[in-house]
């Protein structure tokens, strides 16, 4: 048996080896013929979309196709500006800015990957914005052909920490706990200068790290300025210091151009709504007199955070006519602090596009909070309030929520219930919510006791329950309502009249709709 097991093991081997060199011997080298100017292409023009001077850009790619029935060698693949140039290419997985006899087979494509780093200021031009261009050219003569490159190129005002002689990065030190000396921190960041406390709109800003707030000063925020957070950035408004954003209505509402707006650093098309790109607006406790008009936060990790000072005899946070989306945590996320909202928009978080915790003092009038979250699995509503904490060794402590008053507004999302109130006993547990449209349905009867008692006018005073609001499209952040919703001309006068125009600066005091827009009729 072994030898017989043996002798067919031999004669796989003598068969496997004939057709090796059957194989072999009918086989001819490739031949490759020089190409002659008839490369196919993806696109005739690569956009890289617009960058911040000295930032790179993503990579984009560029598809070359041979479509003859011949196998090629192109002999030049180069940037037009050759070395010069301040395009990066990648060619069949070899960097560089010119090749040489680069080939392609029959029928076949291959890939080439681009990128871009600009310095405007290299490029000799007053102003703060550039359009630079390049190309990659095929081969020469007459068989020469060009893909163009195109690149906008933004200046900017850059505030990023410093880092020691071992590329350390500098830490914000400041007074956390109030007892009138500096502690040090893990945050990476530094205090923004005298002459760095005035934002203008005359360049955009790019902030690496937290930009930090002195105690005893104040950031301005002028109309129609653009600040723009790199990863793990965002402000921080320390003890006594106060943020002041001074935006304004905006006659296109495409451009917004004197709204202030906050988002990342990448300016690509595709980064435009993604959450979670940059950190938040850190309202430290002890900070106070912050005051937000005009503004859109987006694709933060949390948009606002608010901490402390709720008993103070000002608001700590105001917010007017401002937008919060795409937030990846929270839109705004009050902690036992205070805040006066009117006429804001929140949609899209991770968790609740507003969270009043650990007690605080909340009034929000002819607001929209909303939550049309679709990138993951939400476990929050909309709207939670709570006047607790529970610390690592699950000890609770609790506050007073002393006010929290919703009026004329709609408080609604893609779950169910949009609502939660999470009380501990122990402190105090205030809120009503009065003419406003909420989402919540409790098939189940999960949510008992004396806060859920929906006939209590108390609490709960001409509020509608789950029906539609009709807005124009709640996943792409479009939250104004239509001539079918259920919020149409259910608003209380009395607060209406406090905030006589919408967030369009549309007049609502005859008949008030809920939420922060009065209705439109859709176009078809």
């Amino acid at each position: 048996m072994k030898l017989q097991f043996a002798m067919k093991k031999f004669a796989y081997f003598i068969l496997t080896l004939m057709i090796l060199v059957f194989w072999s011997s009918c086989r001819t080298d490739f031949e490759f013929s020089p190409s002659s100017g008839n490369l196919g292409f993806s696109k005739d023009t690569v956009y890289l979309d617009t960058v911040f001077s000295n930032i790179g850009s993503s990579t984009y790619n560029l598809k070359v196709y041979n479509k003859s029935n011949t196998d090629i060698v192109i002999p030049t693949v180069r940037l037009t500006q050759g070395q010069a140039s301040n395009y990066r290419l990648n060619v069949d997985g070899i960097p560089g800015k010119e090749f040489e006899n680069v080939e392609l087979l029959a029928k076949d494509s291959m890939y080439i990957f681009i990128e871009t780093t600009i310095d405007i200021q290299a490029l000799a031009t007053s102003s703060t914005q550039f359009l630079y261009t390049d190309a990659i050219e095929f081969d020469s003569g007459a068989n020469l052909q060009k893909v163009e490159l195109v690149t906008l190129v933004k200046d900017a005002v850059f505030i990023y920490p410093n880092k020691d002689s071992v590329g350390i990065i500098e830490t914000l030190s400041f007074d956390i706990d109030n007892d009138g000396q500096a502690d040090d921190t893990n945050i990476q960041g530094r205090f923004l200068t005298d002459s760095e406390l005035t934002f203008t709109n005359e360049k955009p800003y790019v902030i690496y790290g937290y930009a930090a707030v002195d105690e005893g000063k104040t950031l301005t925020v002028q109309a129609g300025a653009r600040v723009h957070f790199h990863a793990n950035s965002g402000l921080l408004i320390t003890n006594t210091a106060s943020l002041i954003v001074n935006g304004a209505l905006s006659n296109n509402q495409e451009e917004l151009e004197n709204e202030v707006i906050f988002e990342g650093d990448r300016l690509e098309p595709i980064f435009e709504d993604v959450p979670g790109q940059w950190g938040t607006i850190w309202l430290f406790n002890g900070s106070g007199n912050n005051q937000i008009n005009y503004a859109t936060i987006k694709n933060a990790t949390v948009g606002i955070l608010s901490d402390g000072n709720q008993n103070g005899p000002n608001n700590k946070l105001t917010i007017s006519n401002s937008k919060i989306y795409n937030s990846s945590n929270f839109g705004i996320l009050g902690r036992g602090t205070s805040i006066l909202a009117e006429n804001v928009v929140i949609n899209k978080a991770g968790q609740s596009s507003f969270a009043g915790t650990y007690g605080g003092k909340y009034n929000f009038t002819h607001c929209t909070i909303a939550n049309y979250w679709s990138s993951s699995f939400r476990q929050f509503p909309s709207l939670f309030l709570n006047n607790y904490v529970t610390d690592e060794n699950n000890a609770v402590f609790t506050n007073d929520l002393t006010e929290a008053n919703f009026n004329n507004c709609i408080i609604y999302g893609n779950d169910n219930p949009e609502l939660l109130l999470d009380e501990e006993n122990g402190s105090a547990f205030n809120f009503k919510f009065t003419n406003c449209l909420i989402r919540f349905e409790d098939n189940s009867n999960h949510f008992t006791g004396p806060n859920y008692n929906f006939n209590d006018a108390l609490l709960y005073e001409n509020v509608i329950f789950n029906q539609n609001p009709d807005f124009k499209e709640p996943f792409e952040n479009e939250l104004i309502i239509g001539a079918d919703s259920a919020a149409n001309n259910k608003g209380n006068t009395v607060f209406a009249n406090q905030v006589p125009f919408d967030i369009l600066n549309v007049n609502r005091s005859a008949a008030p709709d809920l939420g922060a827009y009065q209705h439109i009729i859709f176009e078809d």
